[in-house]
């Protein structure tokens, strides 16, 4: 099951059916099953905080994912900051909506066991986000 839920923050425009079947398609790709995922859509100071407090980084981002998958069974909180987003999308001169898709399969690849905490593993990332970009339905 996913949830959208947005604090402080006018929720994103998202196709909630076309993005639960792709999530769980991209997901499959990874040998996983859809356990229970939510994305909390914040902004940057409700980020900023979180960041702080958990794992210790005095700095904004634009997702943050804690994973509470066992198994094959992917769940977790994603929380994502839309001013980030925002941000993002115009310094790479992309739409907010594409950018907003990359972050979502970003959390997903994230739960199902990638990892981009180095300059080759944040490359080998952004590839995977872009295979599961392309397959996202039309």
């Amino acid at each position: 099951m996913i949830q959208y839920i947005a604090e402080g923050v006018k929720m994103p425009v998202i196709e909630k059916s076309k993005v639960n079947r792709w999530i769980k398609e991209t997901a499959a790709g990874y040998n996983r099953k859809l356990g229970e995922i939510t994305y909390i859509f914040c902004g940057d100071e409700k980020i900023l905080d979180i960041n702080k407090q958990y794992l210790s980084h005095d700095y904004y981002t634009d997702i943050i994912t804690f994973d509470y998958s066992e198994g094959n069974l992917i769940s977790g909180d994603i929380f994502i900051s839309v001013d980030t987003v925002r941000s993002n999308a115009t310094e790479f001169k992309v739409s907010i909506e594409n950018e907003l898709k990359r972050i979502l399969i970003h959390g997903i690849l994230h739960l199902c066991g990638q990892d981009d905490q180095t300059p080759e593993l944040r490359l080998e990332m952004t590839e995977k986000e872009n295979l599961a970009l392309n397959g996202y339905p039309e």
